[in-house]
């Protein structure tokens, strides 16, 4: 009879001690968060930075498993990406002066539309040069002075000094043109007005007058103009 009493007490210690579990927090390493996209390509910003080209696309951002936590016992939610900039409001003429040891190449002029705004980059091979950004009333042939017959509603010219679109054996780098059509939001064409004594232009004909904005970026280096539809 004692023998039978001391197994009883023993069975329920054991039942006890195998339904014991610790209560920590779930493993870290099981969690899901979200994917920040990155914006698009093209944005350049005043600092010099560069950017993914203009047609990347953001990664989609990731589902959460119903019910995964994070170590803090928060549900994790994805996170939108990051919008593009805004159209640019500033009709004021842009000026940069610099001396480079060696004239940069200006070696392509590529365009795209983007949501309120249109976006002309001008590549280069070497340092950026100095430019100047500012409305005129027509394009003309550097050089010669003679009008350039593209018709618009609103001109900015790019002058780029120290610059060459030629190698020093006098093969052009800047090729296609002299007027590549366009058809955008707001930029009917972009010219080639010349390349002489280390001095590049480029118009760009437009719709109407709008803001625009000058912004620089590198690794490639290349100058960015933003013009408001």
């Amino acid at each position: 009879m004692n023998r039978s009493r001391a197994a009883l007490v023993i069975i329920p210690l054991a039942l006890l001690t195998g339904c014991g579990g610790s209560t920590g927090q779930a493993d870290p390493a099981g969690r899901t968060t979200g994917i920040t996209g990155s914006p698009s390509s093209g944005v350049a910003s005043t600092a010099g930075t560069g950017s993914a080209p203009p047609d990347a696309q953001d990664p989609p951002a990731a589902q959460d498993s119903p019910g995964a936590r994070t170590p803090q016992g928060r549900t994790s939610a994805p996170q939108a990406p990051p919008t593009g900039p805004e159209p640019p409001t500033s009709t004021a003429a842009v000026r940069v002066e610099r001396h480079p040891d060696e004239p940069p190449l200006v070696t392509g002029v590529r365009f795209a539309e983007h949501g309120g705004y249109d976006r002309v980059v001008i590549d280069f091979r070497g340092d950026l040069p100095g430019y100047t950004v500012d409305w005129v009333s027509e394009l003309v042939q550097d050089g010669s002075g003679e009008p350039i017959d593209v018709e618009g509603g609103a001109y900015l010219q790019v002058t780029m000094l120290p610059a060459n679109a030629h190698t020093e054996s006098g093969t052009p780098t800047l090729t296609g043109g002299p007027i590549l059509q366009a058809g955008l939001g707001n930029v009917r064409s972009v010219v080639k007005t010349g390349d002489f004594e280390a001095v590049v232009g480029v118009g760009i004909v437009l719709e109407r007058r709008a803001g625009f904005r000058v912004t620089e970026q590198k690794q490639p280096n290349r100058l960015v103009i933003d013009v408001a539809h």
